[in-house]
């Protein structure tokens, strides 16, 4: 457990937070520092081939240590933490035994973890939790997978009992702003699938995601002095308002849950000669996925049509549902089901509220379901990891190697 917590440490003292503003890969500079820290630590646990391109993507091998021929695969998560919410000065606190009851991670400011509203505290009594002091987010998301997956190479390399096949792991910059697997290459990587140590609770396991879009409406505006302004003014701020009031009330992300989309309002600024709005939209479903889009522009030609042509929409794809991708090989999901199983843990099949580096990657050729880092309450001071969680992540990576080496490349995979 503390080989864990101090792995662990080391990486989300590091600021790594991207930036989506920015046209460089990696979006930000701060991001090379953890990627260096983590192309040392794999050569010194003793991974072959380790890598890291011009872009940060890090790839390494751990050979196989049987004769027959069974499928590589992969491990993949991100280093990056998201832009929402501030990752400098990570302070992290131990919390032990942890009783069930109110956590209180900064005094001064009364910032308190409760259970009282984040239930999902009452699962991990008697764990040791790791959370913030109230003032960064943690960066469980995603440095909780890349100690799970590290931690687990070297765990197969000290115990060369335990048989497997190929195994590649990769590393990436900028998912929190989609651009996680942008510059991926996915040949060279050279797994026959992968998975993404990207969830939230013990247990989880996904190969079904959002269809994903982002959106930017901008609104000009006359500006006049408002005692003459009669038929004159046109308020771009008013305008932004009209079009937010024109989204379905109830399709927002805190009254939506399971495959339920939504339009997701995340920022708005504007005088009266001019506004901005940029909004994400989120469904599981194609069709509907495509209604969404087509309502946004409805709005828009409507607004121009009571008001003039001050109203300008942008949308842009962001990734697509991997279940479309994954049902065709659903072996690779039942392999990992039946590795938490073997270790007592009851899978949590479930489609994600969001996207990982794998929903893209799939579309790219690399099959690649999502399993459960351990994280709650990502992108905010209220992130907490329980490094139970995060050990049975390590024990589910070496579970699923070992099931692998059972697969030989024939029928068995048809």
């Amino acid at each position: 457990m503390q080989h864990i917590i101090d792995r662990f440490i080391s990486y989300i003292i590091i600021d790594t937070q991207s930036d989506p503003n920015s046209n460089s890969t990696p979006s930000t500079k701060k991001q090379w520092d953890l990627a260096h820290k983590l192309v040392e630590d794999l050569k010194k646990i003793g991974m072959e081939e380790v890598v890291i391109d011009k872009n940060a993507y890090i790839m390494a091998t751990l050979p196989s240590n049987i004769d027959e021929k069974v499928p590589t695969i992969g491990f993949i998560a991100h280093f990056d933490t998201s832009p929402d919410f501030s990752g400098t000065n990570v302070n992290p606190q131990i919390v032990k035994n942890y009783d069930g009851g109110d956590i209180i991670l900064n005094k001064e400011e009364n910032i308190i973890l409760s259970p009282s509203y984040f239930d999902d505290l009452l699962q991990y009594k008697g764990n040791t939790l790791i959370t913030t002091d109230g003032t960064t987010l943690l960066g469980a998301d995603d440095k909780a997978g890349i100690t799970e997956i590290v931690t687990a190479m070297e765990y197969l390399i000290q115990h060369p009992e335990i048989k497997h096949g190929k195994i590649r792991v990769g590393f990436t910059p900028d998912e929190e702003i989609g651009r996680g697997a942008h510059k991926f290459d996915v040949s060279a990587f050279g797994a026959d699938w992968a998975y993404t140590m990207d969830g939230s609770q013990i247990g989880e396991l996904e190969y079904e995601n959002f269809n994903a879009a982002g959106a930017k409406i901008s609104i000009s505006g006359k500006s006049v002095h408002p005692g003459y302004a009669i038929g004159k003014m046109v308020n771009a701020v008013l305008i932004a308002s009209d079009f937010i009031s024109m989204l379905p009330k109830d399709e927002v992300p805190q009254r939506t849950t399971a495959r339920e989309g939504f339009f997701h309002v995340h920022h708005l600024s504007g005088e009266i000669e001019n506004a901005e709005i940029e909004l994400i939209v989120r469904d599981h479903d194609l069709e509907k996925f495509n209604q969404r889009k087509a309502l946004l522009q409805e709005i828009t030609e409507k607004l121009n049509s009571t008001y003039g042509p001050y109203v300008s929409l942008e949308i842009k794809d962001q990734y697509y549902n991997m279940r479309e991708k994954i049902e065709p090989v659903m072996h690779i999901v039942d392999i990992a089901e039946k590795a938490m199983e073997a270790l007592n843990i009851t899978p949590i099949i479930k489609p994600i509220r969001g996207g990982t580096d794998g929903s893209q990657l799939s579309f790219m050729g690399l099959p690649c379901p999502n399993i459960f880092a351990g994280g709650h309450n990502f992108h905010g001071k209220y992130e907490y990891v329980p490094v139970e969680s995060m050990q049975k992540a390590v024990e589910v990576i070496v579970k699923i190697c070992e099931l692998t080496s059972d697969l030989k490349l024939d029928n068995q995979l048809k």
